[in-house]
C-alpha cells in the first residue's frame, strides 16, 4: 500500500516576501543577497525574493563565503561524504515522520524500515529541504572547526611561541642588572627679587628650568659617556664575559655601540613641577652602580658651574668694557688740558685778570692826564712844554691802552689770544669733569653687575643621594613576559585587521 507523506502547510510567497521586508534589512544586505543570487543563477524578481530563494536553498545570503563553504570536495573524501549525507538524510527522514499526524503516522506499515527511503521513493519538499540544510549546517560546524583549530595554530606559533621564548630569557638568560636611583636640583644663590610678574616668574630659586634641561642633555650626551669610560671604564664593565648576549657589549665595540648601551642604562628624567632632575644608572654590580652615579652628578655640578660662571662673565663683560672706556675718554680729556695748560705757561685767568687791572689803571691815566691837559690848555697862557709833554704822555698811555686791549682780543704771531686760550681751557676742564662722571657710572654700574651676578650664581644640591641596592632590579621578568605577550598579540591582531580589510575591499 502507497503512503502519501503531506508536507505542512507553508507560507504563501508574498507572505514570505512581507516577513523579510519586515526585518529592516539594509541596502548593503540586499545588494549582497542580490549579487549571491546571481551567482548561483537563481531567478529573481525583487532583492526580498532574492533573499527568499537563497534561504529556501539553504544559503546565507549575507556571507560573503558561501560559495566556498558550499562547494562540495572531490577526491579521495567523496565516499566519506556520500555516507555522511546518507546518515543526515536518514536522521531527517525520522525528524519528519515523528512530526506527522499521530493517524498518518500508525497508517505507516509496520514492516517498513523508518531509518531507510524505499528505493524509487523521493521525498516531499519540506524533507527534502530539510535535508539540505542539514548538510549545510554540518558542513559549516566542519569548516568552522577547522578554522578554530588554524586560528589556535596561528596565534601558539605567532603569540604564545615567541611570549615562551621571552620568558624563557627573562627567567632564565638575562643577567640581573642593579639599578641605583638619584635625584638632584639646580638652584639660584640668591632668591630676592623685585616686584612685579617678571620678578615672580624669575626671581625664586626654582626659576633654573634651562640650567636643569641643560644638565640633562649633557648627563646624555657622548660627551659625559666618554668621560664616564676614561674615569670608570664604562665599556670595560659591559664587556664582561658573564653579561648575557644580549646586554653584553662587544670586546671591539664602537663608540656609537657603547653610547646606545649608555643610553639605556642611564636614564635621566626632568620633573618642571618639583624642579628636580631625576637619575637611574644600572649596572651588573651595584657597587659600579653607585660608582657611575657619584661621578655623574660630579659631571653635572661642574656643568652647572661653568654655565653660571659663563653668565657671569657675560653680564661683567659689557660693565667692564664700558668701564674701560670711561677711563680712556678721561685720560685724553686731562692731556688736553695738561697741553693747553703746558703751552699757555701761565693761568689764562689770571693772565687776563692782570691785564684787565693794567687796562683799568692805564684807564684812570688817560682820564688823569686828559683833565691836566685840559686845565693847561683853559689857562690863557698855557705853557706850551707841559701841554706838549701832557700830550705826549697821553698819547704813549693810550697806545699802550690799545696794546693791552689786543691782548685780550687778537691773536698774536704763532699763538691764540688769551680768550681763545682761556675757552680752550675751560672746555678741556669741562671734558675732563664729564670724563670724570662717565667713569664714576662706569664704576657704579660694574659693582652693581657683579652684585646681580653673584645673585645668579647656580650651585647644584643633591636631593636624594646614589645608594647601592642589595638585590637586582631588572629584569622584571613577570611584567616583561606579560608585555611581550601583549606586544606579540597586538602586532597579530594589527595584521589580521589589516589582512581581513584586504580581503573585505577585493571581495566586494
Amino acid at each position: 500500500m502507497d503512503l502519501d507523506i503531506v508536507a505542512p502547510q507553508e507560507e504563501t510567497i508574498d507572505e514570505q516576501i512581507d516577513a523579510i521586508r519586515r526585518e529592516g534589512l539594509t541596502g548593503r544586505q540586499l545588494r549582497m543577497a542580490r549579487r549571491v543570487a546571481q551567482k548561483h543563477n537563481i531567478a529573481f524578481t525583487s532583492d526580498f525574493d532574492a533573499v527568499r530563494l537563497l534561504r529556501a536553498a539553504g544559503i546565507d545570503p549575507f556571507q560573503r563565503s558561501t560559495l566556498l563553504d558550499l562547494v562540495i570536495p572531490s577526491g579521495a573524501n567523496a565516499p566519506e561524504q556520500n555516507e555522511a549525507k546518507l546518515s543526515s538524510r536518514k536522521a531527517l527522514m525520522q525528524i519528519a515522520t515523528a512530526k506527522l499526524p499521530a493517524h498518518q503516522a500508525n497508517t505507516l506499515p509496520q514492516t517498513a524500515n523508518s531509518h531507510a527511503l524505499v528505493p524509487g521513493e523521493e521525498p516531499s519538499p519540506a524533507v527534502q529541504r530539510a535535508i539540505e540544510i542539514r548538510e549545510i549546517q554540518l558542513d559549516i560546524a566542519r569548516r568552522r572547526r577547522r578554522k578554530l583549530a588554524l586560528l589556535f595554530t596561528r596565534l601558539e606559533f605567532f603569540v604564545f611561541l615567541p611570549t615562551l621564548i621571552c620568558g624563557w630569557y627573562f627567567y632564565t638568560m638575562a643577567t640581573p642588572m642593579y639599578a641605583t636611583k638619584s635625584s638632584f636640583l639646580v638652584m639660584k644663590a640668591d632668591a630676592q627679587g623685585g616686584g612685579g610678574l617678571p620678578s615672580l616668574l624669575s626671581g625664586t630659586q626654582f626659576a633654573t628650568q634651562q640650567d636643569s634641561v641643560a644638565v640633562q642633555d649633557y648627563l646624555q650626551s657622548r660627551d659625559a659617556m666618554l668621560r664616564l669610560d676614561r674615569d670608570m671604564g664604562f665599556k670595560a664593565h659591559f664587556q664582561q664575559d658573564f653579561i648575557d648576549p644580549i646586554q653584553r657589549l662587544d670586546p671591539d665595540a664602537t663608540d656609537e655601540a657603547a653610547y646606545r648601551i649608555y643610553k639605556k642604562n642611564v636614564k635621566i628624567g626632568y620633573d618642571p613641577t618639583e624642579g628636580a632632575v631625576r637619575m637611574e644608572v644600572i649596572a651588573v654590580d651595584p657597587t659600579v652602580s653607585a660608582d657611575f652615579s657619584r661621578h655623574l652628578i660630579d659631571y653635572a655640578e661642574e656643568r652647572v658651574d661653568e654655565l653660571s660662571r659663563k653668565k657671569r662673565q657675560d653680564q661683567l663683560k659689557d660693565s667692564i668694557a664700558s668701564l674701560e672706556a670711561a677711563k680712556e675718554e678721561r685720560r685724553l680729556a686731562q692731556e688736553v688740558l695738561i697741553g693747553l695748560q703746558e703751552a699757555t705757561m701761565l693761568d689764562p685767568q689770571g693772565e687776563i685778570a692782570s691785564v684787565r687791572s693794567l687796562i683799568s689803571t692805564l684807564e684812570g691815566q688817560i682820564i688823569q692826564k686828559k683833565l691836566d691837559l685840559n686845565t693847561q690848555l683853559s689857562n690863557p697862557r698855557p705853557n706850551a712844554a707841559k701841554v706838549d709833554s701832557l700830550r705826549t704822555e697821553l698819547a704813549l698811555l693810550e697806545a699802550e691802552l690799545g696794546t693791552q686791549n689786543r691782548r685780550l682780543t687778537e691773536a698774536a704771531a704763532g699763538t691764540d689770544s688769551l680768550a681763545r686760550k682761556a675757552a680752550d681751557i675751560q672746555m678741556a676742564q669741562a671734558d675732563l669733569a664729564t670724563a670724570d662722571m662717565f667713569m664714576q657710572s662706569a664704576l657704579q654700574n660694574l659693582k652693581q653687575t657683579e652684585l646681580e651676578a653673584n645673585r645668579q650664581v647656580r650651585y647644584l644640591t643633591t636631593s636624594v643621594k646614589p645608594v647601592a641596592p642589595d638585590e637586582p632590579t631588572y629584569p622584571r621578568k613577570f611584567e616583561n613576559t606579560v608585555l611581550s605577550f601583549l606586544v606579540f598579540a597586538g602586532i597579530y591582531l594589527m595584521f589580521s585587521l589589516t589582512s581581513s580589510i584586504l580581503r573585505e575591499q577585493v571581495s566586494t
